[in-house]
């Protein structure tokens, strides 16, 4: 229980049903993704033919769904990777979804925790994503929006 209160979001009251619903024996899911599933929270996608449309996540679990959705929205509210995660998303879909994906997210770093008793959790910050970002690319991209709006570009190296 200590251990999956270090994840944001998370806090004893959480923990407790976490642990309750699943019970402390990872290998009966066999992996994450299969977790995920089975407490309905992973991803549905519904193809027929060239045709893909978003399906719905289903109802699993509902205390289990529940307490991984106020986790993910107090994961939402912090500065760590969850939090930047969350804010990262709601740019491009609507905040529901966007907590299911958080509380995907949590779902996942649980099973984990979880499976292996000696792994403990460590946040990846806040700016995981701007330090892993393509400097190169980003430049190169930025300077093609550019000449495209007219401009001519030159660039020097900074000192």
């Amino acid at each position: 229980m200590e251990r999956l209160c270090e994840v944001p979001g998370i806090g004893a009251d959480i923990a407790c049903t976490i642990i309750a619903e699943l019970g402390l024996d990872m290998t009966v899911f066999g992996t994450a993704g299969r977790l995920c599933a089975w407490a309905k929270v992973a991803p549905a996608t519904k193809q027929s033919g060239r045709r893909k449309a978003r399906g719905k996540t289903g109802t699993g679990n509902p205390y289990l769904k529940s307490s991984l959705g106020q986790a993910a929205t107090g994961a939402a509210k912090t500065q760590t990777f969850l939090g930047e995660r969350y804010r990262r998303l709601i740019k491009r879909m609507p905040k529901g979804k966007a907590r299911t994906a958080i509380a995907w997210s949590i779902l996942m770093i649980v099973f984990f925790l979880l499976a292996d008793p000696t792994a403990r959790y460590h946040d990846l910050g806040p700016d995981f994503y701007a330090r892993h970002l393509d400097t190169r690319r980003r430049t190169d991209q930025l300077v093609r929006q550019l000449q495209a709006l007219g401009h001519t570009v030159t660039l020097a190296p900074a000192v």
